[in-house]
């Protein structure tokens, strides 16, 4: 039992909500921070051991729900994540990415909380560059961790940033890649993909909680500091080379039609290199491995290879 307590925002998403689970299981007093109306279904295997907070925007009530959860640490995984925007969506991007995380901010500093864990993107290196944003996503992003500099050389925050590449495992129920290639090879449906070049880098969920663990107690005798990590695989594919691992692992045939949907603009060609990663973390759980685990209850390819 670790006796700690722990603020965690997102956790009504998949990774956030892994990660709360994760620490419910390993001895945290967690509480969670919600927006009203927020889905708890994500988190229905440990809601009678959380602390649920609903928050409507105010800093003022920011400020009181952090005194009253007193985290030890705070784990910031809230976003709206939009790969490609429209001019109506900016205003939500910003609120989200940009003001609430700043407010959380205040919020601890008025209560002496100074341990943040901050969620990032590989996506703000496009091209392996030190900042190139592939979307507004991506630089709202980097503007919240311009904006931890003063908290941190103002205020003493401790704080980490987490560069997540690609996520996936068991129960996941994100409209994502991974879930429409569990789908197709279930029904023996083709599968519209783009030229299949992109690179991707898939981290198993149990190696992404892992890595904010790792980081969280390496802040605990960081004292002021603003670091930053990737967590990567390890090992990018090419998309093509991912749907061939992915029939390989499972003994499946899919039916893809590449070429059928344009490339997306500004698509990840060259992997993003230049990261350390969480001290005394690595990704422990091979492609093919996480894919078994993560295999949907009952699910049998459509078209088995013998």
């Amino acid at each position: 039992m670790t006796g700690r307590r722990a603020l965690v925002t997102g956790a009504s998403g998949y990774v956030g909500s892994q990660l709360a689970r994760r620490l419910v299981e390993e001895g945290w007093e967690v509480h969670v921070l919600l927006r009203p109306g927020s889905s708890l279904d994500a988190l229905a295997p440990v809601i009678d051991k959380l602390t649920v907070h609903r928050f409507d925007g105010g800093t003022a009530a920011l400020a009181h729900i952090v005194r009253e959860a007193a985290p030890d640490a705070v784990f910031h995984l809230a976003a709206v994540f939009l790969a490609q925007h429209r001019p109506d969506e900016i205003e939500a991007l910003i609120e989200a990415n940009v003001l609430f995380p700043t407010q959380l901010l205040e919020a601890m500093a008025a209560n002496g909380v100074r341990i943040f864990v901050n969620t990032g993107t590989a996506w703000q290196h496009f091209e392996n560059r030190a900042y190139d944003p592939v979307n507004l996503y991506a630089a709202t992003k980097q503007a919240f961790e311009a904006l931890l500099a003063y908290y941190v050389n103002g205020l003493g925050f401790s704080v980490a940033t987490l560069a997540l590449f690609d996520t996936y495992g068991p129960q996941d129920p994100r409209p994502k890649l991974m879930s429409a290639l569990w789908k197709a090879a279930a029904s023996g449906a083709a599968l519209s993909m783009s030229s299949g070049e992109q690179l991707l880098d898939m981290v198993h969920i149990d190696d992404v909680v892992d890595a904010y663990l790792a980081t969280e107690r390496a802040l605990r005798t960081a004292g002021p500091v603003q670091l930053r990590y990737g967590v990567s695989s390890g090992a990018p594919l090419r998309l093509k080379e991912l749907v061939a691992a992915f029939e390989a692992a499972l003994g499946a045939r899919l039916q893809v039609r590449w070429g059928a949907r344009p490339d997306r603009p500004r698509d990840t060609l060259r992997a993003w290199t230049d990261f350390e990663a969480p001290p005394g973390w690595q990704p422990r759980v091979p492609f093919a491995e996480g894919l078994r685990r993560s295999a949907p209850p009952g699910w049998q390819p459509h078209d088995p290879v013998e």
